[in-house]
């Protein structure tokens, strides 16, 4: 059997202003509206849908593998932008990346409060 992610729904508060942070910090095209949803679109077919429930909602992880020279441009961007971020997902290495798994990754918040990593190699267990 082969299985493919193809798609989620982020919630958010204001699903512009968080379609919008995640298009401008990844270097993406804007979202494009589908009916209730604003829709980014990902390498592979994968897309983010972004809603707004209209309730409460718990912060997520989304965790994105990116290309080193991609991640030169989105560390850049974040810290252009003054927005923070973490070596770490306990929050403990402010401003800062890692380099785990061989790789970068950093850590930071969009709009809605999830919890976003952008990393360069993937986990290895």
């Amino acid at each position: 059997m082969t299985v493919l992610f193809n798609h989620t729904i982020i919630a958010a508060r204001d699903k512009h202003d968080s379609a919008a942070f995640f298009t401008r910090v990844f270097a993406l095209p804007p979202a494009e509206p589908d009916g209730y949803f604003l829709v980014v679109h990902l390498d592979g077919g994968t897309m983010l849908q972004f809603a707004e429930p209209g309730i409460e909602f718990p912060p997520q992880h989304y965790a994105f593998l990116i290309t080193e020279e991609d991640f030169d441009g989105l560390y850049g961007r974040l810290r252009h932008e003054g927005v923070p971020h973490w070596a770490d997902p306990r929050r403990k290495l402010p401003e800062q990346h890692n380099n785990n798994h061989g790789g970068r990754g950093v850590y930071f918040t969009d709009p809605a409060g999830h919890f976003l990593e952008a990393m360069t190699r993937p986990y290895t267990y």
